[in-house]
């Protein structure tokens, strides 16, 4: 499995942020509008993600701790075309547990994606996925993480636990 090194933090302004992202970037602004189609799943997560405008989407299945500090993401990913028939299918068989929308921007920092997301009834997030190569230990991941937080100004007491499809179910209780 592939693997990264996670944080999700809830932010009030993305501006502050971007404005300190920019100068870092190898790549982007990339803008994204992401639609996320989570199924119900005996362990870790799976979820179809589509991409407005492409016909192409994305399964992903993942399973990563419920922690705010930055933790270790093992994931799969298969592109298809079919997206209508796999969401279909898969729902049938496993059930919809919600979809989640959002806004993203994306930048890459060096072997980071940086996420600033704007996200369909919650607000807005910074994620950051360091990607980890065959070679890096979970340890360098998080080195990695906790360095590009203190550069972005990311505070630790912003960081939340989970996925969006958590903060959504949490949400409407």
């Amino acid at each position: 499995m592939n693997r990264n090194i996670e944080i999700k933090a809830k932010v009030q302004d993305l501006q502050p942020i971007r404005a300190r992202v920019k100068p870092l970037a190898d790549e982007g602004p990339t803008v994204l509008e992401q639609e996320d189609t989570f199924f119900v799943c005996p362990h870790g997560r799976l979820k179809l993600r589509r991409f407005q405008g492409q016909a192409e989407a994305e399964l992903i299945y993942y399973e990563r701790p419920d922690s705010a500090q930055p933790k270790e993401s093992r994931y799969l990913v298969h592109r298809t075309l079919d997206t209508d028939g796999l969401c279909a299918a898969l729902g049938a068989a496993l059930g919809v547990r919600g979809v989640v929308r959002k806004h993203r921007t994306l930048y890459l920092v060096g072997g980071t994606r940086v996420h600033l997301d704007e996200v369909e009834g919650l607000g807005t997030f910074v994620e950051l996925e360091v990607v980890l190569t065959a070679e890096e230990t979970r340890s360098d991941g998080i080195v990695s993480a906790n360095s590009l937080m203190d550069q972005l100004g990311i505070p630790p007491e912003g960081l939340v636990t989970g996925a969006y499809i958590d903060l959504i179910e949490q949400a409407a209780m």
